[in-house]
């Protein structure tokens, strides 16, 4: 029996990958020298892309291929894949949902910490000898601040559940109210950033929550408050963001994700107040292999007729 042909369109963690590769019959479309043609060479037969949140596939893309019958997503979020296109055209969709939540709301509870109590800037003073001079300056406080978490589904509750414990109290903003949290609710991004003194960003990318988190919004955090994203750059006004943090209408800001990855703006590396990271929220080895076994029991769900482990559309 001949193995099941998969379009490989984005690269995910090596083992899991080299796992897929023993399996079935792969092709690395970023390794092509001729991309078109390596797709044209599959079309009569290949039913399996697999891709990740940040790679996704275009409608264009999935036209190409008309035996396509899965979508396979390395990452939770699939705003890049084209979610209407899939379903107008009976391609299924999975993701890799749960598995990554603790870590991911982990980095988010780091970035907070490092963003208010400047773990970097710390790390930096005593490496360039400046505490040689004197004490570095005082720096702010977790404790007792009121968080806003903009999402809560399973990373915004889990982060939700991580703030309790620094005493803080915590509201968040989302389509409804969720009846089994005490939080406080709000139906509006800029009155429950008017209340915070620190926003977390944790919902879904995609149309739905573009630039949700906006300039107005940024204004009511703050020249003291604090923004966090673990989401997608896309859900923040990043230019209003980087003017307001340069310019003192926006106190500080720990950043997994941006706008047009890797290219973050040289504006942005240059400011003192922000803590970056490369978008590895999701990124320890546990985790990513949990993810690409997901990946894997997904494809071999489809392949032995079996329903979907984890399906989106």
């Amino acid at each position: 029996m001949s193995k099941a042909t998969i379009l490989l369109m984005g690269m995910f963690y090596q083992p899991k990958l080299d796992e897929l590769e023993k399996l079935y019959d792969c092709h690395r479309h970023w390794a092509a020298p001729d991309k078109d043609a390596l797709v044209a060479s599959l079309a009569d037969r290949c039913e399996i892309v697999v891709t990740n949140g940040g790679r996704g596939i275009s409608a264009q893309e999935m036209a190409q291929l008309p035996k396509l019958r899965l979508v396979a997503c390395f990452g939770v979020g699939v705003d890049a894949i084209d979610l209407d296109y899939a379903r107008q055209h009976g391609i299924a969709v999975s993701n890799t949902p749960d598995v990554l939540t603790d870590d991911v709301a982990d980095m988010a509870l780091a970035l907070l910490l490092g963003t208010m109590r400047r773990i970097p800037q710390g790390d930096r003073f005593v490496r360039e000898g400046r505490w040689l001079a004197g004490g570095m300056p005082v720096t702010r406080s977790l404790q007792r601040k009121r968080i806003g978490v903009v999402g809560l589904g399973r990373i915004g509750r889990a982060i939700a559940s991580r703030c309790e414990a620094f005493n803080t109290e915590v509201g968040y903003f989302g389509p409804n109210r969720k009846s089994d949290v005490s939080y406080k609710y709000f139906d509006d991004v800029v009155a429950m950033a008017d209340w915070a003194e620190v926003v977390i960003a944790a919902c879904p990318g995609g149309p739905s929550t573009y630039r949700i988190v906006s300039r107005a919004a940024l204004e009511a955090l703050g020249p003291d408050g604090v923004f966090i994203n673990i989401a997608r750059g896309s859900v923040v006004d990043q230019e209003a963001m980087i003017e307001l943090l340069a310019g003192g209408g926006l106190g500080a800001a720990g950043l997994d994700v941006f706008d047009n990855e890797p290219n973050v703006p040289a504006e942005l590396i240059a400011l003192d107040n922000v803590v970056l990271h490369p978008h590895q929220g999701s990124a320890t080895h546990p985790t990513r292999a949990a993810m690409g076994q997901l990946v894997i029991d997904n494809v071999a769900a489809l392949v032995e007729g079996r329903e979907l482990v984890t399906r989106v559309v």
